[in-house]
């Protein structure tokens, strides 16, 4: 019998995703069948052609888009839930205190500082407001941001120093469940090493991460499955399908 410690953190059962594309009178199918298990401290990179549902599959487990079928088994620290079918009450606090999502796009709020943007989730949780500006000024200079631009605006950055921003921000507390969507597509080589070593941490601290990269060499070494949503029948195919009306 299994206890929760022996459990996978996450296991995905036969997960489907369609589109409606109204104006066009089809659904588009995305994946269908996704089955794996995910443990504490596991990498799984997620692999396939552009178009494949890569992306897709990170926003369904997220909970951005509902899956049109399957479970998504969540052993969270107040018991399983099925991420599938959970409330959004419940998916916003999973996401505020044990799932990470990173992506290469930052959300820049005007007029905000961007050590104050990556201090905030060490703030949220607790933290004073010294402390967490002084692991917010570390961790951006581990990504490569100089210093003088620590008080700046990221609105005015330029793409690929909002992208390290982004990465500081999400990765300064650690997540027991870590969602990677493109991290390093706009890095310089400096912040992308920086983010190996980081990951490298959190996987030996227990993390589960699950990643689709733009340079998959550049974490070869932690990765310890891969899933390749191309070779799945409809995520190869990815087609339209008329709707009978």
């Amino acid at each position: 019998m299994q206890t929760p410690e022996t459990l996978p953190l996450l296991r995905v059962e036969g997960l489907t995703k369609t589109f409606r594309m109204f104006h066009l009178d089809s659904m588009l199918h995305a994946f269908e069948g996704i089955s794996f298990d995910l443990r504490a401290g596991e990498f799984l990179l997620l692999k396939g052609r552009n178009g494949a549902g890569k992306s897709t599959l990170l926003r369904t487990l997220w909970r951005s888009y509902l899956p049109v079928g399957g479970h998504i088994w969540y052993q969270s620290k107040l018991g399983t839930i099925d991420l599938a079918r959970a409330a959004d009450v419940d998916i916003a606090l999973l996401r505020r205190q044990e799932m990470g999502f990173v992506t290469q796009f930052l959300n820049a709020r005007p007029r905000v500082a961007a050590q104050d943007i990556v201090a905030e989730p060490l703030r949220l949780a607790g933290q004073s407001q010294a402390e967490a500006l002084d692991q917010a000024r570390h961790w951006l200079g581990e990504f490569g941001v100089r210093e003088e631009l620590w008080r700046a605006y990221p609105s005015t950055f330029s793409g690929g120093e909002q992208q390290k921003v982004n990465l500081a921000r999400a990765l300064i507390l650690p997540q027991r469940l870590l969602l990677l969507d493109e991290p390093t597509a706009s890095l310089d080589v400096g912040a992308r090493r920086a983010l190996v070593r980081r990951l490298d941490d959190l996987k030996a601290a227990g993390v589960a991460i699950i990643g689709v990269f733009h340079h998959p060499g550049d974490v070869t070494d932690l990765i310890d499955r891969e899933i390749d949503l191309a070779t799945h029948p409809v995520s190869a195919d990815n087609e339209l399908t008329h709707v009978a009306v």
